[in-house]
């Protein structure tokens, strides 16, 4: 067979991703000796002996403010410029931008680079928080698109193409479409039909790629935004590209102008960037360009793995591409191994606490009816073949009757008002078990993954108490009100 001989193009473009402009200047800054007398107080950890012993002293000593030589995150001339560039190449896009408040600051950020007070934004229910938060902050108006669901599973799937079709025609003022790529659960919905239907009605294209970085990387992946021809994406390449965690990236295409992104950008992120975090993006590029198809032909191996050996268990329901149909379920991130606990009569959320409380096992999240792990090529053999063997024996020995258990996650919401005339408005508090009816003024999730069941504007129907109640009985983690206990909540008054 003959030998593909690169193209100048392609020897070049390798040659530049070999590079790490950013993490090669703090490293040289940390061997020149300098002394500091700029922030931070701990002078390289030997303010802070304790932290120093904790965390190292390499680590402490990277740990340093914005100087001429390491650029300037709101403002970047030199260093921090060239590893985005490099970035954005690496990803497909026209350009990048780091961000150290996590993917909730790149979902807002795009929101609010796109859409003002007043704007409509079409876009799922079951976004995560930091999208609903956005439209808090800036006023723009949601028309949500009801996902398709999952009977079985109780899940929300992605987005029919038909109804996002049906929510552009009927607001064809709407400035953006914004798409889960792919869902906590690895779901994806028909992204290239979507950007055609979008650029169409000159709409523009978001895509919430907190769970998605991997689709850069590997050809048997769902098509990535940028592929897809999106306008812009947020990408945690903390969650599954290897950086640190609360790092991330935000990726544009033309015509969107980066240099008012960068504006918005700044509006709500740090101003004291963490070089830890800066680093560890430009080392994560580098690691992807190079290893990403290798990394997460391994992790696709090990979760096909687990769910044929999960499923071999009976009771449990490791769901994987077989859900695909073209539509609700276009595509399936085969990196996730999400499992359906309620065959065996228990809950997510008592499956995860199982696992790690009596086998010292620690999964993403558990909720109502379904549980995730997140594998990576980080992890080993041996470690998946430990958590087969302990859902096993969960199911030994607490196998019960399903009959009570809460049989759906997603609830199409009743909008009474725009998420941000109800944050602000007149409210009082009342006890949770008595706002049934009631219009909400804060929001009620599981955390993780975080998508509310009930967000500012919602009416708190009967399915939405019930659910908030079968979730804090089973111990999932609630969060959003501003009662800690959950015993009460805040709705309009």
């Amino acid at each position: 067979m003959a030998r593909t001989v690169p193209s100048r193009a392609e020897d070049a473009r390798t040659a530049r991703q070999r590079a790490t402009p950013l993490a090669d200047a703090l490293d040289a800054q940390r061997i020149n000796r300098l002394a500091h007398f700029d922030v931070p107080a701990h002078k390289s950890g030997r303010g802070n002996p304790e932290l120093t012993e904790y965390l190292g002293k390499r680590a402490m000593a990277m740990d340093v403010n914005s100087m001429k030589p390491l650029d300037n995150l709101g403002h970047p001339v030199s260093v921090i410029r060239d590893a985005q560039r490099l970035a954005a190449e690496a990803f497909g896009a026209d350009d990048a931008f780091f961000m150290v408040n996590g993917t909730t600051s790149a979902v807002q950020a795009m929101i609010m680079a796109t859409c003002t007070a007043g704007d409509e934004i079409i876009l799922p229910r079951n976004v995560h928080r930091s999208a609903i938060n956005a439209l808090v902050v800036c006023g723009a108006i949601p028309v949500y698109v009801n996902p398709g669901t999952d009977k079985r599973l109780g899940i929300p799937l992605g987005m029919r193409v038909e109804d996002v079709a049906k929510a552009i025609a009927e607001h064809p003022s709407a400035k953006a479409v914004l798409v889960n790529n792919p869902t906590y659960y690895g779901i994806c919905s028909n992204l290239v039909e979507i950007v055609k239907l979008a650029h169409a009605a000159g709409m523009r294209v978001l895509a919430d790629e907190a769970h998605g970085t991997h689709f850069y990387f590997h050809e048997e992946l769902p098509v990535s935004a940028m592929a897809a021809g999106c306008d812009m994406t947020a990408a945690s390449i903390h969650k599954t590209g290897g950086s640190l965690t609360q790092s991330s990236v935000l990726l544009t295409r033309r015509p969107v102008n980066p240099d008012y992104v960068r504006q918005v950008i700044t509006l709500t992120q740090s101003t004291s960037a963490s070089y830890l975090l800066l680093s560890s993006l430009d080392i994560a590029r580098k690691n992807l360009f190079f290893r990403g198809r290798e990394m997460y032909q391994k992790t696709m191996d090990f979760a096909d793995y687990a769910r044929v050996e999960i499923n071999e268990l009976g009771g449990y329901y490791a769901f994987g591409p077989e859900l695909i149909d073209g539509d609700a379920v276009f595509a399936f991130d085969r990196t996730k191994l999400s499992v359906h606990t309620r065959d065996i009569g228990l809950a997510g959320i008592e499956v995860y606490d199982h696992l790690r409380d009596d086998y010292g096992i620690q999964i993403e999240f558990g909720d109502v009816g379904n549980l995730l792990a997140i594998l990576s090529a980080g992890d080993r053999m041996m470690d998946v073949e430990r958590l087969i063997s302990a859902l096993e024996e969960i199911k030994r020995l607490r196998e019960k009757s399903p009959i009570g258990l809460f049989d759906h996650e997603y609830i199409d919401p009743v909008i009474a008002l725009p998420p941000q005339t109800a944050f602000y408005a007149k409210k009082r508090r009342v006890p949770m078990k008595e706002s049934t009816g009631l219009v909400a003024g804060e929001f009620v999730m599981s955390y993780p993954p975080g998508i509310p069941i009930v967000a500012p504007g919602e009416r708190i129907t009967p399915d939405v108490l019930e659910h908030i109640l079968f979730a804090k009985e089973k111990g999932c983690f609630m969060t959003g009100t501003e009662d800690m206990n959950l015993e009460y909540i805040n709705v309009l008054a």
